[in-house]
């Protein structure tokens, strides 16, 4: 006979872009690094790992904020439907 299982915890609340902008000045970090360290010829891709790196995360910082909003009016929007 197994133990009732118990209920799973609410989700953490996180602050997502907070995140985005941590992980994207650690990308401009790690640029400003290989910038004055200096790459060989063959390694210069590196720089642009980097690069790609920093625009992932200012994309999440500006898409972020429209994505809770987004999904906070549609919750409303279903909860105003169970209501009526």
């Amino acid at each position: 006979m197994s133990r009732p299982r118990r209920p799973d915890p609410p989700p953490l609340a996180t602050n997502d872009v907070h995140l985005a902008i941590a992980g994207t000045v650690a990308w401009g970090i790690a640029l400003v690094v290989l910038l004055l360290v200096g790459l060989p010829s063959g390694e210069r891709w590196w720089l642009w790992v980097c690069v790609v790196g920093m625009g992932c995360g200012l994309f999440g910082v500006w898409y972020i904020p429209r994505l809770h909003s987004s999904r906070a009016r549609l919750a409303a929007e279903r909860a105003a439907k169970r209501g009526s």
